[in-house]
């Protein structure tokens, strides 16, 4: 059997070039829309791929004028192992002749009970009508035995150079019938080089690619970035924006180790939500051990507006919590405290368990690396982390370890921080930006 393909930029040109090589009894065996060219997505050209095949035992028709664009290389002398695998595959064109008559006689008794219809796809339509089948005439279950057959058929093949046919669904999924390895995102693709790039560990990048290739057929405006960041969103939990309370305020408290940016990070989501969102928020600071501490969030307290207070024991830190129950956010600053530091931890969790129904924020800087971000992550699990905010993403030079930590620990990331500005470097975590971040960093 003679086996090619062609490529065009039109499913009509296409088909043209099949009759004009082949001849009109060629039998068209796959056909795909796909892009081509261009970078990460961008830049790319819609094209169509046709595979179709004849039986050697009939000589194609003289060929046609074809666009010089679209004309193969000239045919060359074929070697003896072609000329193995020609004969080989003698049986399997007559049994495909054999399949194919199945099909037409079925479609044509569908045509003489008269219920033709319209496939849903055009293109699809004019690919089976110019092969000489119309998929949509033939009874489900007699579809399903052909796919069957010929599959099963064409499986004796593979080594022989044909690999298994894209046959349209009859509106059921069929395993056999799902597109090979060709014709999904490998592991060793451009996008999976570029994760490894940044440093996402090789059996997330297995994860990720696989669970990218069982989206949906992409659109043609949507971009590697935007397939990607869909594919976080089912790998990675994104929290959102934390909704109000009607009656009492929601409390958060920034927990970390030394060095993160936890009191720059709680001024920023002060500034956010009471700034930009109009929402009464109070801020409170437990952080009374390090030098200027206090007074760099009393000047951001002073610019914004926004009351202050200072609790340094668990008492305080519940009257700070009561006088301002009617705020919709209140934000508590906790000390540094280094995750070796098993004391200090538990000196800082006596605080926030005192009475306080507080959701504690993981603070971790995306400068640190994968092993010591577990450790951290270890040694801070004695508070029950709601959620984890990741700072200085300006800072870090890859970010693969952002998503290895969140995938890994199925944690739920609330916020990324990119600088020092206070409010306008922080912004509520969404798998968009993430993905756009990973392939920028790259770039």
């Amino acid at each position: 059997m003679l086996v090619k393909t062609f490529q065009a930029p039109s499913m009509a040109e296409a088909l043209r070039m099949v009759k004009a090589e082949l001849g009109p009894d060629a039998m068209i065996l796959s056909t795909k829309k796909e892009k081509t060219g261009g970078i990460l997505g961008f830049f790319s050209k819609q094209a169509y791929r046709v595979t179709a095949a004849i039986d050697p035992v009939r000589k194609p028709a003289p060929p046609q004028s074809v666009p010089a664009a679209y004309r193969e290389a000239p045919v060359r002398e074929r070697t003896a192992r072609e000329e193995m695998e020609s004969s080989m595959l003698a049986p399997l064109a007559r049994e495909l002749k054999d399949l194919r008559e199945k099909v037409d006689a079925l479609a044509r008794r569908e045509e003489e009970a008269g219920k033709l219809e319209n496939t849903v796809d055009g293109e699809q339509s004019s690919a089976a009508h110019e092969g000489g089948i119309n998929l949509k005439n033939i009874p489900r279950s007699d579809l399903e035995e052909i796919k069957k057959l010929l599959l099963a058929t064409l499986t004796k093949s593979q080594e022989g150079g044909v690999k298994t046919v894209e046959w349209p669904s009859a509106g059921e999924s069929n395993p056999a019938a799902e597109p090979s390895g060709e014709d999904l995102l490998p592991e060793d693709s451009p996008l999976a080089r570029e994760l490894a790039k940044s440093g996402v560990s090789t059996d997330l990048i297995r994860k990720i690619i696989d669970t990218l290739n069982t989206l949906p057929p992409q659109s043609d405006n949507q971009s590697i970035n935007g397939r990607l960041g869909e594919t976080f969103g089912r790998l990675i939990k994104f929290a959102g924006a934390p909704k109000l309370k009607k009656n009492s305020p929601r409390i958060i408290a920034l927990v970390g180790p030394t060095g993160v940016g936890k009191t720059t990070t709680t001024a920023k989501l002060a500034a956010m939500y009471a700034l930009n969102r109009g929402n009464k928020v109070a801020l409170i600071t437990m952080d009374i051990f390090r030098v200027g501490a206090v007074e760099q969030l009393k000047t951001y307290s002073r610019i914004m507006g926004i009351p202050l207070e200072v609790a340094s024991t668990p008492k305080e830190l519940e009257k700070a919590v009561e006088k301002h129950s009617a705020c919709d956010l209140i934000f508590i600053d906790t000390a540094g405290r280094s995750h070796k530091d098993k004391e200090k931890l538990d000196e800082m969790k006596s605080f926030l368990e005192h009475k306080i129904p507080v959701e504690v924020y993981l603070c971790l800087s995306a400068t640190t690396k994968d092993r010591e971000l577990e450790e951290i992550l270890h040694r801070f699990s004695i508070f029950q982390i709601s959620k984890v905010v990741f700072t200085k993403i300006d800072e870090s030079e890859s970010l693969g370890n952002m998503v290895n930590l969140l995938m890994k620990d199925n944690l739920s990331i609330a916020y990324f921080t990119n600088g020092q500005r206070v409010p306008e470097d922080i912004e509520v975590a969404t798998s968009a930006k993430l993905a756009d971040m990973i392939l920028r960093e790259v770039a």
